[in-house]
């Protein structure tokens, strides 16, 4: 039998590590341990017991202590792990803030930037509180940018209209006491518009809006003549002027104008003409063109509303051809009467002769020296202002023309056509003068007394009143006196010289309001046409129904003048003023005097001999071919020569596709004289091409515009084209570079028909 001992013995070797605890010194048990431990004291059998008891003890109290031992080190270990692992969750964590900034903030800019664009018509995005406005084509392309409500504060801020404020189909938005905001949106076949109306509400805002003419935005075109002719138009620098016609030499605008603006990109910019119009482009070193509304103390003196409104149209689509047939006024046939379509005929194939008319002999001599060429058709007589003693007497000088309707019946005979030119200016040295005064048919001082005619300048007269128009009295005044000149003198038309709208009187009043001193011109014409003939007049704002051609402004004799020409009749042409006369071959330089004068200095005031042959090139391929220097003045026998081909040419080749596409024109409102990028609008280079121009869409011409060149750069749009010169074939969507053209040849191409092959 084995003792208990040893049975504890073996049960404690078992427990025992292989290390065992140093020892400690036996402590007595007390009660209350035996208590705890569930033991009774009295079942101990001894020192057994209570040494058996504590060994348990010891050998648990090692075994922790060696399990604390063996895991210290690893906690140690993966407190680093875990530190370890939470810098990396910070850093992630971190990023990922940062990460829900961007997005935020790219959100918030998006959204702003966007999504309040899209809050209004199709393919068109307005942000409210920046007031940027883009456009976009058919297929997503951003055709219009611009910057609105120049001007208002940044702070100001901006609410829906009232109310009472709001237009049907229209979206109101209101800056508090500056301005309200109008857009609206109408859909048509293949393009979008947008009405844009800008009301100011404070004396001290003026509207303006400005768009982004910068190079990615297109090339642009229209308006009219501008200083320097720039083209295309961002090309140019215009501080903000008002857009009135005006002398070229002095003022920021020509002689014709129109509030429509074209981009090559597909969308047009078209003004109302009651908007007080301002224009600018790229001021302050900005690709900006700025649009304004604002009143002054004469362009914009007559106010439609209290303060100024700006107002226009945008339209856009895909195609700058197919948009701009879209705009152009269509049915110029309407109510043209068969000796109106006959005298259009007449100017595109017989030239016009301007003549100053200081004797009878200076008439009767130049239409002798014209039958005399033998090659050049009789055409035009135009006879200068000079016919009268006075501007504004409507009768001739008697003692310069003692014999006149005699001359002028030899002149019929000879198969010439009479045309005078007259003016809405009275001399105040006219026969006419007290006349109209006395039955206050002039144009009145505004803030005077209304009897007191306002005075102005005009060419060679220092003092003059203007005709009111306006007044019921003065047409029918006006018309007796025209219909006397066709009586006695059997004139044939009319020319009508009507100044600019810089030769009103500053501080003028009429009878009834004009929008702007512009406004003038169109009445007087309207009125003028339905009473007697007429086959031109010297600038307009407005299209004059056919048989009336409009003259480009006179251009100096130089060669900086000539290279304007062909940019003046492309812009023209494209907006809205298909029949233009050009000026005189050569530039409008002084005229002659009599050459039975022996003091006469004809041939100091020739142009230079090459320049008259460029221009003359040139000219051949225009509407109209006006003339003041015959060819025959020059010694050199070329200048007869060279004249006499480029007749040829004009009559076999040139003549035809006038006739053609004038009565195209009269249908559909296209120029008759095109830009390169009518023929292939996709084509970049080709809205760029200054220096070349289409009759129709069949001939190119691209004339020499530099002194003492033999040589230059064509560009052919697409299609194959057979050279005027030598008759080659050449392909097109290319340049030539360094083409020859001798002093007596034109560089022109004629389009061949799609499917020739080389």
């Amino acid at each position: 039998m084995i003792p208990r001992y040893d049975i504890g013995n073996a049960m404690s070797l078992q427990r025992v590590p292989l290390q065992a605890p140093p020892r400690r010194k036996s402590r007595v048990v007390s009660p209350m341990v035996n208590q705890k431990l569930g033991n009774d004291p009295m079942e101990l059998s001894g020192g057994q017991s209570v040494n058996s008891t504590i060994t348990s003890v010891n050998s648990i109290s090692s075994l922790l202590k060696e399990k604390l031992q063996l895991s210290i080190p690893h906690a140690l270990r993966s407190s680093k792990k875990r530190q370890n692992a939470d810098y990396r969750l910070r850093a992630f964590v971190g990023m990922l803030f940062l990460c829900v900034v961007f997005l935020v903030g790219f959100a918030h800019i998006y959204y702003t930037q966007h999504v309040l664009q899209r809050a209004y018509f199709d393919k068109f995005r307005f942000n409210k509180n920046e007031r940027v406005m883009h456009v976009y084509s058919s297929t997503g392309a951003e055709v219009i940018a611009a910057r609105l409500g120049e001007g208002i504060a940044a702070d100001t801020g901006v609410f829906p209209c009232l109310p009472h404020h709001q237009k049907q189909d229209s979206v109101c938005l209101e800056w508090l006491q500056q301005a309200r905001l109008y857009l609206g949106h109408t859909q048509h076949p293949d393009m979008h518009c947008y009405h844009v109306t800008w009301q100011s509400l404070s004396p001290y805002y003026n509207p303006q809006d400005c768009f982004d003419w910068s190079p990615k935005r297109g090339h642009w075109y229209g308006g009219g003549q501008v200083q320097n002719m720039p083209y295309p138009l961002e090309r140019g620098r215009l501080e903000s002027s008002p857009f009135i016609t005006g002398d070229i030499t002095k003022h920021p605008f020509g002689n014709v104008l129109k509030r429509y603006f074209l981009n090559s990109k597909g969308a047009t910019i078209l003004i109302d003409p009651e908007t007080p119009l301002y224009v600018s482009i790229n001021v302050n070193r900005s690709n900006n063109f700025c649009l304004q509304a604002k009143h002054d103390s004469f362009a914009y003196i007559n106010h439609r509303t209290p303060l100024p409104q700006l107002n226009y149209t945008i339209c856009a689509t895909d195609n700058m051809k197919h948009l701009h047939s879209s705009m152009a006024e269509k049915s110029l046939w309407d109510g043209l009467k068969p000796n109106e379509l006959q005298a259009v005929h007449s100017l595109l194939s017989e030239p016009v002769w301007q003549i100053s008319p200081t004797s009878e002999a200076a008439v009767y001599n130049y239409t002798e020296d014209v039958i005399a060429l033998g090659f050049l058709r009789q055409g035009h007589v135009l006879l200068s202002e000079e016919w009268q003693p006075s501007p504004g007497d409507f009768i001739l000088d008697e003692e310069r023309f003692p014999r006149m309707e005699e001359t002028i019946n030899i002149i019929h005979r000879r198969g010439f056509r009479i045309v005078f030119s007259i003016q809405p200016f009275i001399s105040t040295e006219s026969v006419n003068f007290r006349d109209a005064v006395t039955n206050r048919l002039l144009i009145s001082e505004r803030g005077s007394d209304p009897r007191i005619p306002a005075l102005t300048r005009y060419k060679q007269s220092n003092s003059v009143g203007v005709l009111d128009i306006t007044n019921n009295k003065t047409l029918p005044w006006l018309q007796s006196k025209l219909e006397s000149l066709i009586m006695k003198y059997h004139v044939d038309s009319f020319y009508l010289d009507l100044g600019t709208a810089q030769d009103v009187p500053h501080y003028y009043k009429c009878e009834q309001p004009l929008t702007n001193p512009d406004h003038y011109k169109t009445i007087f014409t309207k009125s003028i046409l339905g009473s007697v003939p007429v086959i031109g007049v010297s600038g307009a704002i407005s299209r004059p129904r056919p048989p009336v051609f409009v003259s480009l402004p006179a251009f100096p004799s130089s060669w900086k003048a000539i290279k304007t020409v062909i940019p003046t009749v492309l812009t023209y042409g494209m907006i809205g003023y298909p029949f233009i006369m050009p000026g005189a071959v050569g530039g409008d330089v002084a005229l002659p005097m009599s050459d039975n004068n022996p003091d006469n200095d004809f041939e100091v005031s020739l142009p230079d001999k090459e320049l008259y042959i460029r221009w003359l090139q040139l000219s051949t391929f225009l509407p109209v071919i006006r003339f003041t220097h015959l060819p025959s003045k020059y010694s050199d026998e070329s200048v007869l020569d060279i004249a006499k081909r480029l007749t040829t040419l004009r009559q076999k080749t040139v003549t035809p596709l006038l006739k053609k596409y004038a009565k195209e024109t009269l249908d559909t409102g296209l120029p008759i004289i095109r830009p390169l990028w009518m023929l292939d609008p996709a084509d970049p280079a080709c809205h760029v091409v200054v220096d070349e121009f289409s009759v129709g869409e069949e001939l190119i011409v691209a004339p020499v515009l530099y002194s003492g060149s033999r040589q230059r750069e064509i560009y052919l749009p697409a299609g194959v084209w057979r050279d005027g010169i030598d008759g080659s074939l050449r392909k097109g969507s290319r340049w030539i570079h360094n083409y020859r053209v001798a002093e007596d040849k034109v560089a022109y191409f004629v389009k061949m028909p799609d499917n020739t092959r080389f």
